[in-house]
C-alpha cells in the first residue's frame, strides 16, 4: 500500500476483535520503531509491550474509572503498549534547552507515530491513550519511578475492516504559502 492509502486507513481503533497479536507482527512494528529519526539520533523511548492478558487488564483498568469511563474499550484490546520517555542524549538536551522546546517530546510523537503507521500496514489498529494512572501503570510494569509513560498505545485487530470517515480541516485551513494567513 502507498503511503496516501496508509494515511487514510489509519484510525483511532477502539473496537478489537478477540484474536491474539503475532509475535511476528509486534517485533515488525518493533523494528519499524527502531528507525524513527529523533533529534540528535537521541532514541529516547523504550517500550513495555504487554501481552499478559491478566496484566494487560490491570493496565486498561489504569486508563478508566466509574467515573471517567471513555477508555474502557481498552481493556478490549488484545496489546497494550507503554510508551515510556528515556533521558534524551546529552545534545539533544542542550538543543532543548537553548531552543527551549522539549526535543524528547517530539520525537515520542514520531516514534508513536511510526507505530501506528507499521500497524496500520499490517492490518492492525491502535488507539493512543494519554488518559491514564501513570503511577499506577509504572507500579504494574516495573518502571523506575524516575521514568515517565507519555502514551499508552492499544494494539488489535479492528473489528471492522473499513475505515470510517474521517473529518479534518478543509486543505486550505491548514497550510499557507510564505505567511501565515
Amino acid at each position: 500500500m502507498d503511503f496516501f492509502e496508509l494515511v487514510y486507513k489509519r484510525e483511532s481503533v477502539r473496537k478489537y476483535r478477540d484474536k491474539p497479536v503475532n509475535k511476528e507482527d509486534i517485533e515488525r512494528i518493533m523494528e519499524s520503531c527502531r528507525m524513527a529519526p529523533s533529534a540528535c539520533n537521541s532514541q529516547p523511548w523504550r517500550f513495555v509491550v504487554v501481552t499478559d492478558p491478566e496484566l494487560k487488564d490491570k493496565v486498561a483498568g489504569a486508563s478508566y474509572s466509574t467515573v471517567m469511563r471513555f477508555n474502557r474499550f481498552a481493556s478490549r484490546a488484545p496489546v497494550i503498549i507503554a510508551l515510556v520517555a528515556e533521558p534524551p542524549n546529552w545534545l539533544s538536551k542542550i538543543g532543548s534547552s537553548i531552543k527551549d522546546k522539549d526535543l524528547y517530546l517530539m520525537d515520542i510523537g514520531i516514534v508513536a507515530d511510526h507505530l501506528c503507521l507499521q500497524a496500520a500496514e499490517l492490518g492492525l489498529g491502535t488507539c493512543m491513550l494519554g488518559w491514564f494512572d501513570e503511577a499506577k501503570v509504572r507500579r504494574l510494569l516495573n518502571i523506575p519511578e524516575e521514568k515517565r509513560i507519555p502514551l499508552l498505545i492499544t494494539l488489535g485487530y479492528p473489528k471492522k475492516d473499513t475505515a470510517r470517515k474521517k473529518i479534518r480541516k478543509k486543505l486550505g485551513e491548514l497550510y499557507s504559502f510564505n505567511s501565515y494567513r
